[in-house]
Order: structure tokens, then sequence, then C-alpha cells
């Protein structure tokens, strides 16, 4: 066991606010380096003097059947998000198992991410710069004069572009309100959204290589294994893409109520799994999991048995999947895509919502129970129907077939709305005040200290029937997560001993229909925050307190609100990337339709664009 000194210098050493200066310099330094190098690449391209963007991406183009402007930034782009997938599900196992970093670049998973995130700002950059004759698309937009770029390829930039802000904003924001140890951190949040968004970019980028005229009609007819195995992965991206957000509870150390979980699986799968059958056709939906599954496994087993780290899981999805693909053959999505969706979203809300609780009692110490049966299920459907809907969308766009702007515009604000009430909804927790713990602490070893922990809970009614009781310790160089055995009324034991020693911070957390609250049993002293040790006491008796006071401890008291006022400024940029990826999308379905219907009408008869005025949004 190491001793107290050793204990206290540890967590000296972690800086509870932004990094040392000297690595903010140095990976200032490392971007700046990075940035020059690509600007040089695009200048030498764009005036000829070099061949190395064109002989690369004729090379890829070639085995994949792709103008070398599309495949190059599509290989670079998938290869960097596999890349930052893999850093941050890493970087999260480090975080709770051991805490807050002693510097960003003392965490070897940052490295990843950071170089993931540059990969997708690169591959946006290059799919603007590489297309040297023509318009690269019919949505090409003019840039300079002689310079036309893909509207899939902005977006690609500019999803890239905001996540890799979020990274040296990540600094900034420690150094105003201390380490967040949450993955639902603004700053995360910029990190994991605009790595996500940038699969649009990408769908629409391999659409605008094809000139928007695929014979493709979403089944298939072409027979084209390469194209089916590309969109299937970009689906599947697009699907691990939307199942980040919900990684504290891949770890079974959720900071937020539980009806979240099944909120957030029903509406990533609504999204990608919708989108993929609408737009790949049959069997895309079960290609687009397949690939999920594949890399998160494959991940898994990097950041745990291969690293050492805490293994995370991950959803299923396969239920949704089948529900989605059988749906297709009795409601074929080409008539009513958005009837589809709909019903679709229903499917994945109740049925699909049913076969990922039994798949969290295979895989997840924090299973879904009764208490989350009404609240859930409701939380389950609004996600699959808004989530089933924007994949509807997405796809019919990447099609050419948007409904009228106005029920296009309309869908997308609702969809929007009501996913943005679900998370509001999720985000209500209450902390009773009345509520006490008194523990009993049965030494098991006393070097390093581990007990056996008894709970006697005061009022004895409390919880009524919860979505969990137990204890949690973490950032001890490790993770113990164990539901406590109900032995009589408001009396709980452990299962397990539980650390009571060096940098491990011990709480009961209990979570009962709105209520999520804890009570602290063990938390060492932190000289970097300052705060004082909270031993662990036979005997002692816990008030009920807010979760986040003990998990995200580290958190300092913003004041005059700059707290508010910092969150809704990244929310409203957020946003701003949306209604970006929103304007992608219809461009390229409105310029692709005109230009199809030019390519169909006779030579002596030219169509106007108000011609599909009515179908397309402006």
């Amino acid at each position: 066991m190491p001793g107290r000194d050793a204990v206290l210098l540890a967590a000296e050493t972690r800086p509870a606010g932004g990094a040392a200066l000297g690595e903010v310099f140095l990976a200032t330094g490392i971007g700046g380096a990075l940035t020059v190098a690509l600007l040089a690449l695009v200048l030498l391209h764009r005036t000829r003097r070099s061949t190395l963007l064109t002989r690369v991406g004729d090379r890829l183009g070639g085995a994949t059947g792709a103008p070398g402007w599309v495949a190059l930034p599509t290989v670079l782009t998938t290869l960097s998000l596999l890349t930052a997938l893999l850093g941050m599900l890493w970087d999260i196992a480090l975080h709770i198992g051991v805490g807050r970093d002693e510097g960003p670049l003392a965490n070897p998973a940052h490295y990843l991410i950071l170089f993931g995130l540059f990969g997708v700002f690169a591959g946006g950059v290059l799919a603007c710069a590489m297309p040297l004759d023509g318009e690269p698309g019919p949505a090409a937009v003019r840039f300079v004069r002689g310079w036309d770029v893909p509207v899939g390829g902005i977006l690609l930039t500019a999803a890239g572009f905001y996540a890799l802000l979020g990274f040296p904003l990540d600094d900034v924001w420690h150094r105003m309100f201390g380490q967040d140890v949450t993955l639902w951190g603004p700053t995360h949040l910029m990190l994991i959204g605009g790595a996500g968004l940038s699969i649009i970019g990408l769908l629409v980028l391999e659409q605008e290589g094809h000139g928007g005229l695929s014979t493709d009609d979403g089944d298939r007819k072409a027979g084209r294994t390469a194209r089916f195995l590309r969109r299937a992965s970009a689906m599947g991206g697009l699907l691990l893409g939307m199942s980040v957000f919900q990684g504290e509870y891949d770890f079974d150390v959720p900071q937020f109520r539980l009806v979240l979980e099944p909120f957030m699986i029903a509406a990533a799968a609504g999204i990608a799994l919708v989108a993929a059958r609408m737009f790949i056709g049959r069997g895309g939906a079960l290609a687009a999991t397949a690939f999920f599954l594949v890399v998160r496994g494959l991940i898994a087993l990097v950041v745990g048995p291969g690293l050492g780290e805490i293994v995370p899981t991950f959803p299923l999805y396969l239920g949704s999947a089948v529900l989605v693909e059988l749906l297709a053959l009795a409601l074929p999505p080409a008539r009513r895509p958005l009837l589809f969706g709909a019903v679709a979203g229903i499917a994945i809300g109740t049925v699909g919502h049913g076969t990922e609780a039994g798949w969290t009692h295979v895989v997840q110490e924090l299973t879904w129970g009764s208490d989350i049966l009404v609240e859930g299920t409701l939380m389950a459907l609004a996600g699959g129907v808004a989530g089933a809907l924007l994949g509807a969308l997405l796809a019919t766009g990447l099609r050419r077939r948007l409904p009228r702007p106005a029920v296009a515009r309309g869908t997308l604000l609702a969809c929007l709305a009501v996913l943005a009430a679900a998370v509001a909804n999720g985000l209500v927790a209450t902390v009773p005040d009345d509520v006490e713990a008194t523990f009993t602490i049965e030494d098991v070893t006393t070097d390093p200290r581990t007990a056996d922990i008894g709970v006697r809970l005061d009022p004895a009614d409390f919880p009524d029937d919860p979505a969990w009781v137990q204890i949690t310790a973490w950032q001890g160089q490790g993770l113990v997560v164990t539901p406590l055995e109900r032995v009589g009324e408001g009396e709980y034991r452990t299962t397990e001993p539980v650390p009571l020693h060096g940098t491990w911070k011990t709480l009961l957390r209990v979570h009962d229909g709105r209520v999520l609250t804890a009570f602290p049993i063990y938390l060492p002293q932190d000289e970097a925050i300052p705060a004082d040790e909270i031993p662990a006491e036979d005997g002692m008796t816990r008030s009920a307190i807010p979760e986040i006071d003990i998990l995200q401890r580290e958190l300092k008291d913003s004041g005059g609100g700059l707290w508010l006022v910092s969150n809704l400024v990244v929310l409203a940029c957020t946003l701003a990337l949306i209604a970006a990826m929103a304007w992608g999308v219809g461009r390229y379905a409105r310029r692709a339709t005109v230009r199809e219907l030019f390519a169909d009408a006779p030579a002596d008869s030219p169509v106007e664009d108000t011609t599909t005025s009515a179908a397309v949004p402006r």
C-alpha cells in the first residue's frame, strides 16, 4: 500500500484545473505544425506543383470505385474516426480507473483523439482542395474563381473543425470551472458531436462523387458489392457516432438518470438503422449493425485485455435492426418514407427497447428494471420515433427524394424539439433532504484496507422501487460497481469487499424514479482542489447529497452565471453545426434532382428549376 505521502504526491501532480503552460504550448505547436503541413500540401496540389494527392487518390479510387477526391478523404476520415473512437474509449477507461490526468500530454489516449480529430478535419480540407477540373458533383459551391468545392467536403471540414476546436477549449473550460469528470461536459460534447456528424459529410461526399445520378434505387439492383460495403460501413460509422453519447452507461458509471440510456439507444438506432435500410436497401440495417458490433467488439478487446483497462460494454442493436428490415418488407420505405420512419421508430422504442433491456442483464451491472419500465419505455419511444424520422430525412435527402420543404423543415424541427425535451427530462433529478444512511464497516483486509459494508437507510421505506442501490468505488487504479443485497426493510449489504484506501473514491448511490443521490463513504485528501479526507468509520451516519458533489469533486463554483452562458454558447454552436448539416443534405438533394431532370430531358425541351419547387426544399 502506498504511504500517505505518496498518495498526496500523486494527487498534487494531477492539476485540478488547466494544464501546465508548457504542455499547452507543446500541444499548440503540434497542432500548428500539422496545420502548416496540411496547407502546404494543399497549396502544392492547387498550383499543380505536386501530383501526390492525385496519384494517391486515383489509386484508392481504383480500388473503391470512387473518384480520387472522394476516395482519399473517405479513407483518411474513416481511419481517423476509428482512431479517435479508440482514444476516446481508452480515455474514459483511464479517467474512471485513475482519475484526472497529470497533464493532457501525459495521457496517451489524448494523442489518439487529437490525431484522429485532426485527420477528420484534414479529410474535409482535402475533399475541398483535391478537385481541380470541373464541378465536383451537382451541389458544388464556388469558393473562389476557378475553385468549386463539394458540399460534402464543406460539411466534413466544418464537423472536423468543430470537433478539433473542442480539444483546446477543453483546457480553457477546466481553467474556468475545474475538472468535470463526465462525458457530458460541453467541450467533450463538441468532440463527440463533431466527430459523429462528420459521417453525414462523408455520405454526401460519396453521393457527389457519383454525380448524384446513381441508378441505385435503394434495393441494390446495381449489385455493386463494393458500394454496398462502403455505404454499410458509413452507416455503421453513423451508428458508432450516435452511440458515443451513452459512454458512461457502457462503463457502469452513469452520472444521470437511467431513463436516458434507453432513450439514447433508441434514438441512435432510429437515426442510423432507418437511414441505413432506406439508403442502402435490403440488409442495410443489419450490415450497419454488424459493422458497429465488430468495431466496438474489437475496441473493447483492445482497451480491456490489450491495454489492461476497464472493458467498455455496448448496446446490441440487433433486435432493432431485424425489426427495421422486417418492417421494410411490409411497408416499403420508398413509397411513404416518413410513415415508414414513424412506424419503425415505434417498433424500435417498444420491441427493440425490450431486446436492449434483456441485453443489459447480460453485460451491465446496472440493469433496466421495473423502476424505469414506464418512463423508460416512453423515453425510448420518443427517441426511437424522433431518431427514425431524422434517419428517414437523411436517407431521402441522400437519394434526392426529400419531402416538400415545409414538411422536411417541420419534421426536422419537431424531432429536434422532442429530443431536446427528452434530454431535459432525463437530466431532472432530485435529492431528498430528509434521508440518512448509517454504515457498519467490517474490515476484510487492512493493508490495503477493504471492507464489507452494511447500510441502514432512514426512513426505512426509502427507496420504494429503486433502479439501483449500489456502491461505486473508482479512480483508485480500478473500478468496483457492486449492487447491494437487500436484507431487510431499508437495510442492505455488500456482496463483495470494497476498497477504502489510497486514491479510491467510494460512495453509496441510490436511484429511485427521479431521485438520484449519494452518500460519501470514503474520499481521499486532495490538496490540488483542495479537499480534506472523508474517512470511513464504523457506525458513521451520512446525509444524502447530490451525486455531482462526489463524482465531480473537482468542479469549481463559477458564480455570476458564467457557467450557464458558456453552456449556451456551446449549445448555439452545436445547433449551427446541425443546421449546416441540414443545409448540406438539402442542397445536395435539390441540385442533384435538378441535374437529374436535365439529364433525362430531351435536348429541345429544357427543364427549369421551377419544376422541382414543390418537391425539393429551398
